[in-house]
């Protein structure tokens, strides 16, 4: 619940922290005592309150309308060929936008859309991860066998993590929504999503009474 209601507060925090840097930095320039305020009120006659508020309002909305347009969108373009003309930064910034996109993406046609389980960096210590591939090509000659790309994102940033070569065979597909995996490492493990709620919990059996236990990967020696 703490952590469903940080993730509803930030959104709107951060937009009035924005907003309200937004318009100190426009009432510096146009409010009561500013050059242009001065003029304004010259001509007026009076002084009118609340003109910075309505100046930053204007210029919202017109950032607004150019963002939704067909300029907004070139500008966004020659930007993003201003990153990718950079040596280094160009090649950065793409595989960054990829990999964002990938994992932040729910579309069926995201590579990051299944759940797994598995013991790392040692036995007897699970890890969540993310199936990114299960087409390896000349890395299952080299490993010998199936083997899976898997992420696993590091708490409390889901963006950074490993790229592991993980045996299929070691693996457990977990049956919940990338989307709660990925809330786990955000919140650190604190917030358990609904979808693995009861599995763990000491009073719930199965139907014969018996304790329902995870069922560890086969391991070949």
């Amino acid at each position: 619940m703490f952590v469903s209601g940080l993730l509803a507060i930030l959104p709107v925090g951060l937009t009035v922290w924005v907003v309200w840097g937004l318009y100190r930095f426009i009432d510096s320039w146009v409010g009561k005592g500013s050059t242009f305020g001065r003029m304004v009120e010259q001509a007026l006659g009076r002084w009118v309150p609340g003109l910075g508020i309505v100046v930053t309002i204007l210029i919202v909305f017109l950032m607004g309308i150019v963002v939704r347009n067909v300029v907004g969108r070139t500008l966004h373009y020659y930007f993003e060929r201003v990153f990718f003309a950079v040596p280094g930064i160009g090649k950065l910034y793409r595989t960054f936008k990829r990999f964002s996109n990938a994992l932040l993406n729910r579309s069926k046609t995201s590579s990051f859309q299944q759940v797994v389980m598995f013991e790392f960096p040692k036995e007897d210590v699970y890890v969540f991860g993310v199936v990114t591939n299960e087409k390896l090509g000349k890395i299952r000659d080299l490993t010998g066998e199936d083997c899976l790309l898997v992420y696993t994102p590091t708490a409390p940033n889901p963006l950074s993590g490993y790229m592991l070569v993980v045996p299929k065979r070691l693996v457990t597909y977990v049956d919940i929504p990338v989307e709660d995996a990925l809330s786990m490492v955000v919140s650190s493990g604190s917030a358990l999503p609904d979808s693995l709620r009861g599995e763990d919990d000491p009073s719930e059996d199965d139907d014969d009474g018996r304790r329902i236990q995870f069922k560890r990967p086969r391991r070949e020696s």
